[in-house]
Formats: structure tokens, sequence, C-alpha cells
């Protein structure tokens, strides 16, 4: 299974390649209860009446086979919806307390840093299945998109700043709507030599803002982000890179669904889905923040 350029994604292919696709059905039963304790989904067990998957109340079967079914795609709209309608009502509080209360730099760096850390702590510590890691991090990001619209509107007249924010989160599910229907009509296919090339492209951006960054807080040297020419053409790479991303989000998480990934993964499928939508928000709020100004 080819792996994601995103974190979250690339972890999840890596446990489903693991669990799902290398030993078949019981392969799929023997992992699900090494990552999660069940008692038994067709590995020790059994399906039958052995062990009574189903049959014994003391196993809390029905609870079993509701977390140990295979992931669905309607799985993953609903939990994609749940995550980004939190990230949603936590971001207009956030934005109002921007602006009413002058609290835009705190909200955003609490956001920002908090957000970073959950998917660090849902990539690394293995918790891709966690609904309460993936609610986290929709908050914290909730906070940092409310603060971040404020940042970049803030000198626009208040009706104004309310069209360029709708017009930016009407361009990045645009975004989203168009990709997605790329994907599934085979326009641009998801090979492992685009998968490198993404992935390739992604390491240089991350490192063109790192030093970017550094460079804007030690010299005051900001030509990335400083709203000049150079600023504008980053801004539509970065754009187009979160636009592409969509398609290696798209096919690892089709990959997962083909898989028989366990139902409570899809919910590191909605994680990985959030964090690009964020990125492509902010880089499309920003582009139009530096024509406004």
């Amino acid at each position: 299974m080819r792996s994601s350029s995103n974190p979250v994604f690339s972890s999840l292919s890596t446990d489903s390649a693991r669990g799902a696709t290398q030993f078949g059905a019981a392969g799929r039963g023997a992992f699900q209860q090494g990552q999660y304790g069940q008692p038994g989904y067709g590995a020790q067990a059994g399906y039958g009446a052995q062990a009574g998957y189903g049959a014994q109340a003391g196993y809390g079967a029905p609870q079993a086979a509701a977390d140990t079914r295979p992931m669905t795609i309607d799985d993953v709209v609903a939990k994609t919806g749940i995550t980004l309608g939190v990230i949603g009502v936590v971001g207009l509080i956030a934005y109002f307390l921007s602006v009413d209360m002058g609290l835009a730099m705190p909200l955003l760096l609490v956001g920002g840093i908090g957000g970073l850390i959950t998917v660090l702590v849902a990539t690394f510590g293995r918790k891709m299945d966690s609904a309460p890691v993936t609610l986290t991090y929709a908050a914290f990001e909730g906070l940092f998109i409310g603060a971040v619209s404020h940042i970049f509107t803030f000198n626009i007249a208040g009706a104004d700043a309310a069209a360029v924010i709708g017009q930016a989160i009407l361009g990045t599910f645009g975004v989203f709507a168009g990709m997605l229907f790329v994907y599934k009509t085979g326009a641009v296919r998801v090979t492992p030599k685009f998968t490198r090339f993404m992935t390739a492209a992604l390491i240089g951006v991350l490192v063109l803002m790192v030093g970017n960054l550094f460079g804007a807080l030690l010299f005051g040297f900001n030509p990335l982000r400083d709203g000049g020419v150079m600023a504008i053409i980053f801004s539509l790479v970065c754009i187009g890179l979160a636009a592409f991303s969509f398609l290696l989000d798209f096919d690892n998480a089709d990959r997962l669904v083909r898989a028989g990934a366990p139902a409570k993964m899809a919910w590191g499928v909605a994680l990985g889905l959030a964090v690009t939508l964020v990125w492509l928000y902010v880089e499309i709020l920003r582009l139009m923040s530096y024509f406004r100004e």
C-alpha cells in the first residue's frame, strides 16, 4: 500500500497494510485484537459458537462488533463532517473573541501549538483511531482558524471581512469538491511516482517555510509572507500542493476501505482530511488578504 505525504494517512496506511492486507480475514482479526484488545474477531475466539462472538453477554459483543466492523465511506463522511463541524463552531467563537476582546495572538498560539502536538500524538502515539484525539485537534484548529481569520482581515471593514472569510471558505470546499471529482474520474492517477513527487514538493515547501520564519524572527527578512510578488507566487504554490494533496488523501482513504480497516480508523481519515483543509483555507485567505491590502 502506498503511503501518503500526509503523516496521518501514512500511519493509517502502515497499520492497515500490516493488519489487513497481508493476512486476509484472519490477519485482520489478529490485528484488531492486538490493536484494540478486542476478543477474537476471527483470530482466537472464532466467528462462531466456540468463543461466542455475540453469544456471551460478558464479552460485550454488540459493542465489539460495532467497533471492529470494516470501515465504509459513510463512516468517513460522518466522522469528517463531525470534525469539520467542531472546527467551524469553535472557529466562529474564537473569531468573535479575537474581534471583541483582542485575543487573536493568544488563541493563535494555543490553537496552532495544540493542533501540532495533537497531530504528533495521533501519528507517533498510534492514536489514529481515536475520536477524542481527532476532536481535540478540531477544537485546537478551531481556535487557530478563528484567530488567523481575524488577523488576515483586521484592516477590512466588518461586512467586507465576513465576505472575504466566506469566499475563502467557499474556495476551500470548491477545491475539495473539484479534486474529489478529479480523483473519481481518474483524470489524475495517484501513482508511486506522483506520490514521491508530492512528498518531495511538500518537504521542500516545509523547509522554505521554516527558513522564512527564522529569517523573519532573526533578521526581519520575510520575502515569502510579506505580500509581495514572491509571497503571492509562494501562496499559489502552497494552494496547488494542498489541492493535489487531496488526491493522496482520497487514495489512502479508499485503500483503507478496500483493505477492511476497522471502522474506528475513519476518525484518522477525518483527521488527515482536516489537516489538508485547514492548510488550504489558511493559504487561500492569506492570498486574498494580499490583494485586499
